[in-house]
């Protein structure tokens, strides 16, 4: 609300001082971006990829924290029958697992982990070449601004004549029916 009224004020200002404003005519159009990674198959293969690499990775993650569990399990069954020293080496060992499973957790899925690394090797060639032709498509129509409509919730209505997920689709050279 603020921003609105400080862009009323200046508006004015500038109107008051005799400023002359012009304004042209934009032109929008809108895309679905879920549409048209949806009819890439190379997305579809980049999705599979990193699917299995996340499956085989969190697997590797669960040994772990089985091993570790394992482990605490065990010594919940010996704890009466250990020393001091033995029940301290043998929390230290569980406290160690636990700390392997929480780092190879991070180190594959943490926000700069491998899986991240993956995804961005796989997708960005995609999302360049999307851009690419959504440039190109806005460059020659004149369009200022294209917008996402599968990742837009505040859109209500869009006319469907300004959708041109389509004609991406085309120029990346894709045939869809």
């Amino acid at each position: 609300m603020k921003s609105r009224v400080l862009l009323i004020t200046l508006f004015l200002g500038m109107l008051s001082f005799g400023v002359s404003t012009s304004c042209k005519a934009q032109k929008f159009a809108l895309l679905d971006m879920e549409y048209i990674l949806k009819n890439i198959p190379a997305y579809e293969r980049a999705n599979e990829q990193l699917n299995q690499v996340s499956k085989k990775w969190q697997a590797e993650v669960e040994a772990l924290n089985l091993e570790a569990s394992t482990m605490y399990k065990n010594y919940q069954n010996e704890v009466v029958f250990l020393s001091q020293e033995q029940k301290k080496a043998k929390q230290e060992a569980i406290m160690q697992k636990e700390k392997e499973a929480s780092d190879l957790k991070k180190k594959y899925f943490g926000p700069e982990g491998e899986l991240f690394k993956k995804r961005e090797s796989l997708m960005s060639p995609i999302q360049e070449e999307i851009y690419n032709a959504v440039k190109s498509i806005s460059e020659l129509r004149g369009y200022s601004m294209v917008i996402d409509r599968a990742s837009d919730n505040g859109m209500i209505y869009a006319s469907p004549k300004i959708d041109i997920s389509r004609e991406v689709l085309e120029k990346l050279g894709y045939n869809v029916q």
